[in-house]
């Protein structure tokens, strides 16, 4: 890959722009760091004059990149190669090497002819494995992802190369698995553009596209990426597909499974533990399989010759990295698609500002179905806070499940399951005084109190102090009331108003894949909600107004994505599905109604850049002690037009905000991880860096 190629197409200021929007090409270079008292290996290239007589005949020196999080370490290191080691020590084989008076683990990343001339070389101590785990092309996505994200090839790694496990290694290895042509892309062509892409693909070509998926097809999405996947095998390719968590997971598995059969794919997802996780990345590596699907680090997966990288609702938060570089799904396959040259498919119920950006700009084209498509396969979507609802529910304001919803609820129980997404998990998650509205706090540790059930003294949720005898700092009173209602508390009260249906609670601490096509009601939170067979005759999205109550940039997107998640597992509107909001009047609830997501994503994102708030614009985040913080922001050289804001005082140091455009950004990820580095160097407190995190603001 050529670090300083750039193809060119419109940018969003009419001029000629890099190939990706946003995602420049790595420049790798640092500056030289001494490193004071350790006795290291050569840095750079040279000669091979002087290396001793026992070194390797041919390249007798190898690139080592260390597993070190430490920031001046970031950078490859050169060792001699023993002649006894030359068979194995290949580039991508994990290797032990001496550094600064003790063994670290790394992988070795080039082998060369020499080193610098003068610098007395250290050999290699111990090859780990001859497995090479580490190919050349994830290791230019890890060098361009800790660039983007100003963090260290290392702590990359980490993601991309799952743990060794030995027993694996020593299996048997096998041939490359035949895999069928798949199904034909008939759900695609639902789309203006479906069939073109598939053919595209199909054909050997790189299509890029983004897609707000049709409710109500045969087989769902996962049966719309198995057409896609096809696509790309039949053109002799192999292709990648992440999704948000293991139930997405275990649902692409199947109908993966009915396309293809089983054995023809790698599952890639730490859940399923470090030994079936190790196996499959190196099914995948080994060119066994052509087909690597997982949750977010299956972005990284080894796949030989990729034509085609596919993410599922780019917009969940599971895709985003917790740890350092903190590194997102999405922008990982849009920097491994502009880098290999491989088509990209974003798909989602609703869109994300990112995804429509990449629309607007044109690096993707949209794939959309036609409006009557559309309408035939959508439910029907009802707002509880429309005129004609409010006249006919006086105590609409004050009703948590409102008429209307009541008696859709009453009415396709008749015909078959009830979806009812609450807000919050929990019987009453938060409690209020009756008297003054102050929250109720723990008088122990200031936490949130709540009820466990109906019968329970209220407790706390941070530290679990039972609390009885309560009284309200603010005003004395002694008295509670519900602050929120949780899924306990709403399959109660639903049980009650229907005592005769079987109420169902799916959450993140007890969940469900599916439910079974007959009457009840399942009450689930957001992200939770079970697939119905046949669809749910009717989906009641309660907790409108409070979810979007909550502070945040993205709010109103996200509401609108759980939303619409949930919608679309309602039956169609000619089969009597309905879908009813309770919320007041807002851009994401008209959204919903329209069901056109991308309408909303277009106006959230002309509203950022004429604010000059993210995506529209790249961000960082610096946090750490408050001298070490200031002092860091003191030592940047940040390039004209960058914004920096604060420091804002937080409990525990300062936080700096640097807004900076796309053109830009190589330029200040460069400057912070040199910046780092200097720090790191001099052993000075330890400032987080985190580049464009979706909770900025």
């Amino acid at each position: 890959m050529d670090p300083n190629r750039q193809p060119l197409i419109p940018g969003e200021d009419g001029q000629p722009g890099p190939a990706l929007p946003g995602l420049e090409p790595p420049a790798l270079d640092l500056p030289g760091l001494a490193l004071p008292g350790l006795d290291v290996p050569g840095l750079g290239a040279g000669g091979s004059a002087g290396l001793p007589a026992d070194a390797a005949e041919t390249d007798p020196v190898a690139r080592v990149m260390l597993e070190s999080p430490v920031p001046h370490l970031d950078r490859p290191f050169d060792y001699l190669v023993p002649r006894d080691l030359a068979a194995t020590a290949l580039p991508g084989v994990r290797v032990k090497v001496r550094f600064g008076g003790q063994e670290l683990p790394g992988f070795i990343v080039e082998r060369r002819s020499g080193s610098e001339p003068g610098v007395r070389l250290q050999p290699l101590r111990t090859i780990v494995s001859a497995e090479r785990v580490l190919r050349p092309d994830v290791l230019a996505l890890c060098e361009a992802i800790a660039v983007r994200y100003a963090g260290t090839v290392s702590d990359v790694l980490r993601s991309a190369i799952p743990p060794r496990m030995a027993r694996v290694e020593r299996e048997p290895g096998a041939d490359p698995v035949p895999v069928s042509p798949g199904p034909e892309p008939l759900l695609l062509g639902a789309y203006d553009g479906g069939a073109a892409f598939a053919a595209a693909l199909a054909a050997g070509a790189s299509p890029r596209a983004v897609a707000s998926v049709l409710p109500n097809q045969p087989g769902g999405w996962p049966a719309l990426v198995a057409e896609a996947v096809g696509a790309c095998l039949r053109s002799g390719r192999g292709a990648v597909v992440v999704v948000p968590d293991a139930r997405d997971l275990n649902r692409l598995c199947a109908a993966l499974d009915e396309a293809f059969g089983e054995g023809t794919y790698a599952r890639l997802n730490a859940d399923d533990g470090a030994t079936p996780r190790y196996r499959s990345f190196l099914r995948v590596s080994r060119g066994t399989v052509r087909l690597a699907v997982g949750t977010r680090n299956a972005a990284f997966a080894p796949v030989h010759d990729p034509g085609l990288f596919v993410i599922w609702e780019d917009h969940d938060s599971s895709h985003a990295e917790p740890r350092a570089p903190y590194q997102h799904a999405r922008e990982t396959l849009l920097l491994r698609a502009n880098h290999s040259g491989a088509g990209l498919l974003v798909l989602a119920h609703g869109r994300s500002a990112e995804a429509q950006r990449l629309v607007l700009t044109g690096w993707a084209a949209e794939l959309a179905p036609p409006r009557p498509v559309l309408r035939a396969a959508a439910p029907r979507v009802v707002a509880s806070s429309d005129s004609f609802e409010q006249e006919r529910d006086p105590l609409l304001h004050a009703a948590r499940l409102p008429r209307v919803a009541w008696q859709a609820a009453a009415d396709a129980l008749a015909k078959g399951p009830v979806l009812v997404q609450v807000a919050r998990t929990g019987f009453v998650p938060a409690l209020r005084c009756q008297r003054c509205g102050e929250p109720a706090r723990c008088p122990r540790c200031t936490g949130p109190l709540g009820y466990r059930d109906a019968h329970s003294a209220p407790d706390c949720r941070w530290c679990g102090e039972h609390v009885p005898g309560w009284s309200c700092a603010a005003c004395g009173g002694t008295r509670l009331r519900a602050s929120t209602i949780g899924a306990d508390r709403t399959a109660e009260e639903l049980g009650r108003a229907f005592p005769k249906v079987p109420v169902v609670s799916a959450t993140g601490a007890s969940p469900r894949d599916s439910v079974p096509n007959r009457p009840a009601l399942v009450v689930a939170t957001p992200g939770a909600e079970p697939v119905a067979e046949g669809g749910y005759a009717a989906v009641l999205l309660l907790d409108g107004d409070r979810m979007l109550a909550r502070d945040g940039l993205r709010t109103g997107e996200e509401v609108l994505h759980r939303w619409m998640s949930a919608a679309a597992l309602a039956r169609p509107s000619r089969d009597g599905g309905t879908v009813v909001v309770a919320a007041q009047e807002s851009d994401p609830l008209r959204a919903l109604v329209r069901w056109d997501p991308a309408a909303y994503a277009d106006r959230e994102l002309a509203l950022r850049r004429e604010l000059g708030l993210p995506p529209a614009v790249r961000t960082a985040v610096l946090t750490g002690p408050a001298e070490a913080a200031d002092r860091f922001v003191e030592g940047l050289a940040l390039p004209e037009g960058v914004r920096v804001n604060g420091p804002v005082l937080e409990e525990d140091g300062h936080r700096w905000l640097l807004f900076f455009g796309y053109a830009a950004g190589a330029s200040v990820t460069a400057e912070l991880r040199r910046r780092k580095a200097v720090s790191s160097a001099a052993r000075e407190p330890v400032v987080h860096v985190r580049v464009d995190p979706e909770d900025v603001l």
